[in-house]
């Protein structure tokens, strides 16, 4: 184990390895980037300043119920990303080794539980989190069961599970019919578990916060959030198709990626709105991302937090545009459900499948395969996590699926929250010897 140093020190040693920023082209991410640091403040000031009853959820538990409710939550994948991006992660990572943990254990899950364990308030982001009313995830894997309970466990409240059951029908052009066969596609079954979940949860946060919980409202949010997915979607399409690629994934991330944070919510439709309009703004004058575009990569994975500039440095040495990552075009047919006059239907039919259409075959390298034919794809980069088995697991198969349609794939060892083993030149170098010697390049 390396010696521990100061806060100050390793992210000053950090930055010159990984942290590296990207330039920004369009008006709407500085928007986007402003919106969220004044949500983040205002977010600190109900949980931190005013001691608002708040929950703390991973990306794919129902956020809806918490909206119409009125409660505010911190998701734990933006949490880690938020201490990723202010180079904290090596030494949370080493209290938690200290504290007997393993050191094998999932970085991007774990993050937030690092932080609560460190118990620094001089380093941690906003002096570290209150008691929660509760922890919410779903049981995706044996990792996220033990690392939510030990979180409760160190914050004293209580941990949420919520069952995540596999799928007896397997079928891989899940995304040709989801808008709105999604009852068949994620079965009807499962569904109704999800649904009767939700309700308990519903039942719980009123019991523990006073608030109440109106379907009528939930059916609005629904139709909004198909408004605010559709407005991304065709951004994705248009991205897709042009040549050259008119966004960078620096920016493709972040007005995607903020908006689905406060998804439904006035701010997030017009957002959504705005960034298709610029998308299509740059395709009309055939902007490029890149000066002189000769490859259109596809990105699998999380983004590198600690890296933001990791993309765009391919761009500028070798035309190589990263066209695809999963959060962009995920928008269209795993967002988007015609409701059908059973809004929570259709948000449990959403919630129960988002990490399986993502990590998991046929699902995931049916849908993938698809897109990088959809978007012209010369090859894919595939962020593999040592310690992240849910993000490993249909990985093989869909770079075997991607290699038998003509797209060569390159796998890195490496963590998007953990800077660690992550060196900027060395990991732009790798992608561009791998692209030199498939003859891409």
């Amino acid at each position: 184990m390396t010696q521990t140093t100061s806060a100050s020190t390793e992210a000053s040693a950090a930055t010159k390895s990984s942290g590296q920023r990207s330039r920004k082209d369009l008006a709407c991410t500085a928007a986007a980037s402003a919106y969220q640091k004044q949500f983040g403040a205002d977010l600190r000031r109900r949980v931190v300043d005013e001691g608002e009853p708040f929950a703390i959820v991973q990306a794919d538990t129902p956020h809806e119920l918490f909206h119409v409710m009125d409660i505010p939550i911190i998701t734990n994948q933006w949490w880690s990303a938020y201490i990723s991006a202010k180079q904290l992660s090596n030494r949370y990572f080493e209290v938690m080794a200290e504290h007997g943990y393993p050191e094998n254990g999932c970085k991007y899950c774990s993050l937030g539980l690092a932080c609560t364990l460190a118990n620094d308030p001089k380093t941690a982001p906003w002096g570290g989190l209150p008691k929660p009313t509760v922890l919410v995830a779903r049981l995706t894997c044996d990792c996220i069961q033990h690392v939510f309970g030990q979180w409760a466990q160190a914050l004293g409240t209580e941990f949420f599970p919520m069952e995540a059951p596999a799928w007896e029908k397997k079928d891989a052009s899940w995304f040709e019919r989801s808008r709105t066969e999604w009852r068949s596609v994620y079965d009807a079954d499962r569904i109704a578990l999800m649904v009767e979940e939700m309700r308990d949860l519903i039942a719980l946060l009123e019991n523990r916060t006073g608030r109440k919980f109106d379907e009528a409202r939930l059916h609005h949010l629904m139709e909004r959030i198909n408004e605010q997915e559709g407005y991304i979607w065709e951004a994705a399409q248009a991205i897709g198709n042009a040549r050259p690629c008119p966004v960078s994934i620096a920016e493709q991330m972040p007005n995607t990626m903020i908006p689905q944070w406060h998804r439904g919510s006035d701010w997030a439709v017009a957002h959504a709105r705005r960034f298709r309009d610029e998308v299509l703004e740059r395709v009309a004058a055939g902007a490029g991302a890149a000066s002189n575009e000769k490859l259109r990569l596809m990105w699998i994975g999380a983004g590198v937090w600690h890296d933001p500039g990791f993309y765009q440095a391919l761009e500028e040495r070798m035309g190589a545009v990263f066209v695809w990552s999963m959060y962009m075009p995920f928008a269209g047919p795993q967002y988007i459900r015609e409701v059908q006059g059973q809004p929570m239907d259709a948000l449990a039919s959403r919630i129960c499948s988002m990490n399986e259409v993502l990590h998991l075959p046929p699902w995931m390298n049916g849908w993938m395969t698809s897109e990088a034919e959809r978007c012209g794809i010369d090859a894919c980069v595939v962020l593999l996590p040592p310690d992240n088995r849910l993000a490993q697991s249909g990985t093989k198969l869909t770079a075997l699926s991607l290699e038998a349609a003509g797209v060569p794939v390159l796998s890195i060892d490496a963590d998007m929250v953990d800077a660690k083993n992550w060196d900027h030149d060395r990991m732009v170098g790798m992608v561009a010897d791998f692209l030199t010697a498939r003859g891409l390049a």
